[in-house]
């Protein structure tokens, strides 16, 4: 999101401007503890495209700006690798703790190493940008690793060519193949083997293990059953109803009840759950009246709310209230609501 926001400024888009749509302050995006959802950076990358999306090789100038080390335990764990090989297995196996979006492969072939990345459940109004600033990105990633870097055999994208490719020939040396039938990035497999200049076996298995714990922790929250709750949060008292939630995530309302059902999710179950948790919080933290609550979770009478309290916890709210030993304050948000739902 930084380099996003970067990009905007050096052409003259205000943060606020870049921001607009999103619940996002600009302090938020240099904030280490901040997490940002897929949402809102989806609509940071049309607010963006919305002003510069015709400038050639946009996608090329955000990925050239990811370097390693933003990647915190995923980038230490990958420079630590022995070899590039075992590098390449450390990055797939926790690949979702640098790319959100699509999905990356690996594959050996006449000779060649191909990282291949699958863009086509990206929306297609952002795919051409994402998928440069994705493979641009890893290409980055790899030349950091390597003091001499790693030369390119072929660049493959699914995309057109734009008007210029002279941002694509910097980067990568090379005209990329446009219209190709896979975005695959190849190069030559013997520096597959060659030895990490930063190799260290401790610093790559500490690593390793943060990497597990923090995808323990946000794959809980992730998927589309994770977006889903995302937006059920986004504004309390107002839920949408999932053909709303559908739209928003570009599909329809069927595809997204399958997709949950793959989850062992369903819509209903995920309302529900969003609200228990939200509940807790009011009551917990707040000192809004049991009317109050129920009004802001989209219950139609206090009496809807309470039933559903009582099934959720076997107590009414106020029970839970008295028995709570968490401080409450007046507040009309409740402290700490997104830490605990984002």
């Amino acid at each position: 999101m930084r380099v996003l926001m970067q990009l905007a400024a050096e052409r003259g888009m205000s943060a606020v401007a870049c921001l607009e749509g999103t619940s996002l302050f600009p302090e938020a995006v240099v904030d280490p503890s901040v997490e940002i959802s897929t949402h809102e950076e989806l609509r940071v990358l049309r607010n963006l495209l919305a002003r510069f999306g015709a400038e050639p090789g946009l996608g090329i100038e955000a990925g050239r700006r990811c370097y390693v080390s933003m990647y915190g335990a995923w980038g230490l764990a990958l420079i630590s690798s022995r070899t590039l090989r075992d590098a390449v297995d450390v990055a797939l196996r926790h690949v979702d703790l640098a790319f959100v979006f699509g999905q990356l492969t690996f594959a050996e072939v006449d000779g060649q190493a191909r990282l291949r990345f699958d863009d086509s459940v990206i929306p297609e109004d952002l795919r051409g940008f994402l998928t440069e600033r994705i493979m641009t990105g890893i290409h980055t990633i790899g030349q950091g690793m390597f003091s001499a870097g790693i030369p390119m055999c072929g660049v493959r994208f699914r995309h057109s060519a734009p008007a210029n490719t002279t941002r694509h020939r910097e980067v990568f040396e090379l005209e990329p193949e446009f219209e190709a039938e896979i975005n695959e990035l190849a190069f030559d497999r013997a520096y597959l083997d060659i030895v990490m200049p930063q190799a260290n076996d401790w610093a790559r298995g500490t690593c390793e293990q943060l990497c597990r714990a923090l995808l323990s922790t946000r794959r809980a929250r992730t998927g589309v059953a994770g977006a889903v709750r995302d937006l059920l949060i986004r504004n309390p008292g107002e839920i949408p109803d999932q053909l709303a939630v559908a739209t928003a995530l570009f599909m329809s309302p069927r595809t997204l009840s399958r997709r949950l059902h793959d989850e062992a999710a369903s819509f209903r179950t995920l309302v529900d759950e969003v609200r228990q948790m939200m509940s807790e919080e009011l009551l917990t933290h707040t000192d809004m009246t049991t009317e109050q609550i129920a009004a802001r979770l989209g219950y139609a009478e206090a009496a809807s709310f309470i039933r559903a309290f009582r099934r959720w916890k076997g107590c009414p709210p106020q029970e839970f209230r008295a028995r709570a030993s968490a401080p409450r304050v007046s507040a009309a948000t409740p402290s700490g609501l997104v830490g605990v739902m984002g």
